[in-house]
């Protein structure tokens, strides 16, 4: 993934935090705990402690930060001719978040039916009929919730938008203020030792030191970042931020929307995980994945459960091919399959996966 930033001055280039930001991310850890080693004990606390209520609420909206992360939790990024500094406080970026036109809105809490378009600049849902039908239809792949909450959408947003805003400040009351109390100190500090970076040392050191996936061309005028995901953006015009995140590793999250600031989410820390299995075994993983390709499908199917044609279509190539792929990867124990329905999903099995390593599984997540 790339960012143009070519002629882009040091100023426009900002570190901040962002409570909404960490609140979209300490939510994916409630539900994808397997992403997140070192974070069980917190997770299986707060998830312990949750109202009934809320915790219904909680998995009525998960895909908005359980398989992909939505835009909507950086809200600062899509405000047209905004200043790209999140807000001081939660109340302060979920008071941006409603200042956000519904298009833009709805385009990016639907981002988990349209994940394939996210940075060729495809119209909203609202405006464009055959993405509306696309929506519901990849909605449908993943389940009646999606469903529900995609059509609801799509007709009353404002009401929808008020759902959203309740769900997040009662987080914020359940168990976010105490938890952003406690990481907004190093978080804050992060920040504040990055910026200092960047003004003394230029912004190729103060890369290094976000993550080591990053990484500053000679002529100083492209950021690359090593993910297995594909795209392009920049940040000459509308500046560039960088967040830092308590719950982020393994994720190291880009928002490269068209029209959107370009925003880097990075962790602040890396937590140790379990060495890998047998040799015999790990040789038998590590040849089925020695297929770039198999790789490529690795990575989603470690963030949510996919059909095999929802794969083929994400990567361009036949079911049969992918169906092929799979069977190498399930014979070396790496992916569970599961029916719903007509629907036949497949999932990395992360319990596995951990256990190569954890390069690996920053790899994929990241």
């Amino acid at each position: 993934m790339h960012i143009d930033i070519k002629g882009l001055t040091p100023e426009r280039i900002v570190f901040a935090t962002s409570p909404l930001a960490e609140l979209g991310l300490a939510l994916h850890a409630l539900s994808e705990p397997g992403h997140h080693p070192g974070m069980h004990g917190w997770a299986t606390a707060t998830a312990s402690a949750l109202e009934p209520d809320l915790a219904d609420r909680l998995h009525e909206a998960d895909f908005l930060w359980r398989h992909t992360f939505s835009d909507v939790f950086m809200a600062f990024a899509g405000i047209r001719d905004g200043s790209g500094r999140p807000g001081a406080s939660l109340a302060e970026d979920l008071d941006v978040l409603d200042r956000m036109d519904d298009e833009r809105y709805v385009a990016a809490a639907l981002e988990f039916t349209c994940t394939s378009l996210y940075g060729l600049g495809a119209p909203s849902p609202l405006e464009n009929a055959t993405m509306r039908a696309r929506a519901l239809e990849m909605a449908a792949a993943r389940g009646p919730r999606q469903v529900e909450f995609t059509q609801q959408l799509l007709t009353d947003p404002a009401t929808v938008r008020r759902w959203v805003r309740r769900l997040f400040e009662d987080c914020d009351q359940a168990f976010f203020a105490d938890t952003w109390q406690r990481v907004r100190v190093q978080l804050v500090a992060d920040a504040r030792h990055k910026t200092d970076l960047l003004r003394r040392k230029g912004l190729g050191e103060a890369l290094a030191a976000v993550s080591p996936a990053l990484t500053l061309d000679e002529a100083g005028t492209l950021i690359s970042a090593d993910k297995l995901s594909d795209g392009r953006t920049s940040a000459v015009g509308p500046g560039l931020t960088l967040i830092p995140s308590a719950f982020g590793w393994p994720h190291l999250n880009l928002l490269h929307a068209p029209g959107w600031r370009p925003v880097i989410h990075y962790p602040v820390h890396q937590p140790e995980l379990p060495s890998a299995a047998s040799l015999e075994l790990l040789q038998l993983r590590m040849e089925a994945l020695a297929h770039p390709m198999r790789m490529r499908l690795c990575r989603h199917l470690a963030r949510s459960a996919h059909t095999t044609g929802e794969l083929a279509d994400t990567h361009g190539i036949t079911a049969p091919e992918v169906s092929r792929h799979l069977a190498a990867l399930k014979k070396a124990g790496l992916v569970l399959t599961r029916r719903r329905g007509r629907y036949v999903l497949h999932q990395l099995d992360l319990t596995t996966v951990a256990r190569l390593g954890s390069d690996f599984l920053e790899g994929i997540l990241r």
